[in-house]
């Protein structure tokens, strides 16, 4: 077992919570992982990471399967302006691989901000530490267990 799979499942556990890190395989779109575990394409917890420009700091995303982040909600939350978080950067801050950022067990703390649209369901699913690994969550305890603010940071539909 990886030492990120290990992670989410001790930090799952310290929250009391039971539930299954399922492998599915190399999901590229949250549309395949929801497909993989049956469920809708906003269930899919997505972890996207910016660096803040002026920080350098890692901030957190945690959106729904089926929406974007607009940059410019995103850089009016984080206080500065967002520009691409780099492999080595989400690597050094959370200990996750690109792919595979699971919204707990971070190595570090991390600013993060939430979608609330994964509040309208009672289970999300979201990485498990690697690329190839999901675990279902109840969407109420998403919040407390990230510390995330619930904001809107969505980009509008076309």
């Amino acid at each position: 077992m990886s030492k990120s799979l290990k992670r989410v499942k001790q930090a799952l556990a310290a929250a009391g919570i039971e539930t299954e890190i399922r492998e599915v395989g190399q999901s590229r779109t949250a549309q395949e992982a929801a497909d993989a575990v049956g469920c809708h394409i906003d269930q899919i917890a997505k972890s996207i990471i910016f660096r803040g420009e002026e920080s350098g700091a890692a901030i957190l995303f945690l959106t729904a399967g089926g929406n974007r982040v607009a940059d410019d909600k995103a850089s009016a939350l984080a206080g500065e302006p967002l520009g691409k978080a780099d492999a080595a950067l989400i690597r050094a801050q959370t200990g996750f691989a690109i792919g595979g950022v699971a919204p707990i067990g971070h190595l570090n703390q991390i600013r993060a901000f939430l979608d609330p649209r994964l509040l309208d369901f009672a289970e999300i699913w979201a990485a498990g530490g690697t690329p190839r690994h999901v675990f279902a969550l109840p969407s109420a305890r998403l919040q407390p267990l990230t510390g995330a603010q619930a904001a809107d940071f969505i980009a509008e539909s076309n």
